[in-house]
């Protein structure tokens, strides 16, 4: 049964008995706000949050202290005209405030509405502007970037800014809490009402808004408590270097954790340090861990054996997003003496597919099982179920908590994501006679970067834009430290010259109008752009091209 108690809804001995014994249960009325922080803020000395922030100064949040502060927080946003159904854009680190944004929005029936702080104006004006976002909450490293866009969002009626002086239209973030009350009824919500839209790469066109409900958080819970091993556990504490702009590291760890009532630690540094993290891991006594294979490979060429150096106590680890290979699994087996937990699902519909070495063998080369709580199937060209060991689409059946309610304005893409009461992932793969799934690859050409995914279409529409090129294909290469990395295959306009400044011109380009985790990493110059007879980019000769490189 999905509880909102704090206690798992997981019990078992093995897979088969933890599997069967789950049942859906959603209470009629649900806010995540609630659910996250007032629950737990009796208990005024409650740990919610350990931040680590500049100079590894420390900050501890409690419970008690997030209701107050999301209490003044939804009373200010109230004031200033933002009502339920607003969007509500977080342009935020991993910090208490970003924290207390997405519980305030949350109370007071608006959508939260994530944005990386890596984004730049070409992204940042897309999601604001196809959302209708009217409040953004920021800081002072991001607010040129948004005071650039705000003549064109007209919609965006308030900006907070946290660690800026206040001027025409911007608020104080903290000068603005100090003078609202620290009392608040916050809206009653079903577990239907819009939360949260997270944009997510597509490899053509624009991302899309991808639109979850407050059930989101009662849909993960099974595959986070079934990934660190039927979580919560004694001494619970749970870290991930992970932006939480994304879900892997809000709705995969941040929120789930606190549903328990159990601390997170939050150190993000601008630049990932895998040695400091392991550092951190020691002094907090870190005991569960979220990750991307990419931050395990950067940890594993820094440190060959973490207990040499740290007194690290891990009673689970779990990851997903990239392929993971056996020496990882071994690393993690031999430096953390805890077995790596992959994990399985995408933003309309995470965490459906996973190991849990507590009730089950870990497979090598597979994702896992179905998390419970899920139907997950392979399916055929026709659409239906396939029997064991044949490739299809990794499939979930709908309806099911954990699903997204729609894409944002896009009715068409919505239906195009659902054939015959199946959610279809786009995802290929094989399920053997025992209910193991392997992934056998993506559908489109989505490309997987040390965490991040990257869309190619809004890759290629950015570098569109710059003067010296004329066309333009992105695909995803391999790469042994980010799993992918980006590559442009890039046809120059006539007359420009082809050297090392080019490049670096056309990285900038992307860095400083999209993502700066997006830039292509390697830029091949070709003639001609191989086509078909019908004007499509071969990709297929690219891709082989990509591979040589």
């Amino acid at each position: 049964m999905s509880n909102i108690s704090g206690k798992s809804s997981l019990a078992g001995n093995t897979y088969e008995d933890v599997y069967a014994g789950f049942r859906w249960q959603l209470p009629k009325t649900y806010n995540i706000g609630v659910d996250v922080c007032d629950k737990w803020a009796n208990d005024p000395g409650r740990v919610a949050l350990i931040h680590v922030g500049e100079n590894d100064v420390e900050r501890i949040v409690t419970f008690h202290e997030l209701k107050k502060q999301s209490n003044r927080l939804a009373n200010t946003l109230k004031a200033n005209g933002i009502e339920k159904g607003d969007r509500i854009g977080i342009l935020l680190p991993q910090c208490p405030e970003t924290l207390i944004t997405h519980i305030a929005a949350y109370k007071l029936g608006a959508v939260a509405l994530p944005l990386l702080t890596l984004f730049r104006s070409m992204a940042l004006e897309y999601r604001l502007k196809d959302s209708g976002a009217t409040c953004v909450i920021t800081d002072a490293d991001n607010l040129p970037n948004l005071l650039e866009l705000k003549e064109r969002l007209p919609q965006l009626k308030l900006i907070l800014t946290v660690g800026a002086s206040p001027r025409m239209g911007v608020l104080n973030f903290w000068d603005s809490l100090s003078l609202a009350h620290d009392r608040f009824e916050p809206v009653l919500t079903s577990p239907d009402d819009p939360a949260l839209i997270i944009y997510t790469s597509g490899t053509t066109g624009q991302p899309k808004g991808t639109l979850h409900g407050h059930r989101l958080l009662l849909g993960i819970l099974p595959g986070f408590e079934f990934f660190h091993n039927l979580f919560p556990g004694q001494n619970d504490l749970l870290y991930t270097p992970l932006d939480w702009a994304y879900i892997g590291g809000s709705y995969d760890a941040l929120f789930p954790s606190l549903h328990h009532g159990v601390p997170v630690l939050a150190f993000r540094p601008r630049k990932f340090d895998p040695e400091k993290s392991l550092f951190m891991m020691d002094k907090y006594h870190v005991r569960n861990l979220m990750v991307v294979p990419t931050v395990l490979r950067m940890m594993m060429h820094a440190v060959k054996n973490p207990q040499d150096k740290y007194n690290i106590d891990l009673r689970s680890l779990t990851a997903g997003g990239e392929t993971l290979g056996e020496e990882l699994h071994e690393w993690c087996r031999t430096g953390f003496n805890v077995r790596l937990n992959e994990q399985y699902g995408q933003t309309e519909c995470d965490l459906v597919v996973g190991f849990c070495s507590q009730v089950m063998p870990i497979v090598p080369g597979a994702i896992g099982k179905a998390v419970p709580g899920h139907i997950v199937e392979i399916l055929d060209g026709q659409g239906e179920p396939a029997a064991p060991g044949i490739v299809g689409e990794i499939a979930v059946k709908a309806p099911d908590p954990v699903m997204f309610l729609a894409y944002w304005n896009n009715p068409d893409a919505t239906r195009a994501k659902f054939s015959n009461g199946w959610l279809r992932t786009g995802d290929f793969g094989v399920k053997d006679d025992k209910g193991c799934f392997t992934f056998s690859g993506r559908q489109d050409d989505l490309i997987e970067s040390g965490g991040y995914r990257i869309g190619p279409g809004e890759v290629e529409a950015c570098l569109m834009t710059h003067t010296a090129v004329k066309h333009v294909c992105v695909l995803g290469v391999p790469d042994d430290v980010r799993g992918e990395v980006v590559k442009a295959f890039i046809v120059p306009e006539e007359g420009t010259p082809v050297d090392g400044q080019l490049e670096e011109s056309i990285r900038d380009h992307v860095k400083g109008r999209l993502e700066k985790h997006a830039y292509p990493r390697r830029i091949e110059f070709l003639k001609e752009m191989p086509m078909t007879k019908t004007g499509k980019i071969r990709k297929d000769v690219l891709k082989f091209s990509g591979k040589k490189a």
